[in-house]
């Protein structure tokens, strides 16, 4: 079988050329010299600044950090008016939210697939609780009758503990039947 010319010419060139690559910027230097013989003239490109870029991040940041002050100094605020008013109050508070909290970790140690149902449950409660409780902590600051508010709150709380106590009961005895079946079917 006759090969063609062209295999032929590769056959012989074959250890002549050259599969090395340009090296970086070979592109760019070959077109200005090629505009420079025509006597073009190119103007270097421009690097792009993304200031628009760099300024929309700073709005964002500026932005979170100014709702982030505003809630908590609205926070602060809030617990230091109703200090103001009774700091027998701000006393209870901070006695039964350190109790209450307490207890939710005690909650949430005990959390097992047969009792997450009712802890799920329980912190839903938790939640309409402190929401209730904010929202006389705002009447009581928008000069409600401050002794029937006082005593609301404080009902809130001892409902809140109630509430804790009642379920930690029921996953006892959740946990006592589980273990009684589970004896039960030991072999």
């Amino acid at each position: 079988m006759k090969k063609d010319n062209l295999h032929v010419l590769f056959d012989k060139l074959q250890n002549d050329l050259d599969f090395a690559e340009p090296t970086n910027g070979h592109q760019q230097r070959f077109l200005k010299k090629l505009n420079e013989s025509k006597g073009v003239a190119t103007l270097a490109p421009k690097k792009k600044k993304s200031w628009l870029r760099i300024l929309s991040v700073a709005a964002t940041i500026a932005i979170l950090l100014s709702v982030g002050i505003f809630q908590f100094n609205k926070a602060r605020s809030i617990d230091e008016k109703v200090a103001k008013i009774s700091p027998e109050a701000s006393k209870t508070q901070f006695y039964f939210a350190n109790l209450i909290e307490e207890q939710v970790k005690d909650l949430n140690y005990e959390k097992s697939p047969e009792t997450e149902r009712i802890i799920n449950d329980t912190m839903v409660q938790l939640k309409k609780l402190e929401f209730n409780y904010t929202e006389m902590e705002q009447d009581l600051l928008n000069g409600g009758n401050s002794k029937l508010i006082l005593s609301a709150m404080i009902t809130n709380f001892q409902t809140r503990i109630e509430l804790l106590n009642e379920v930690m009961i029921q996953i006892e005895n959740i946990k006592t039947i589980k273990n009684t079946n589970d004896a039960n079917y030991t072999i």
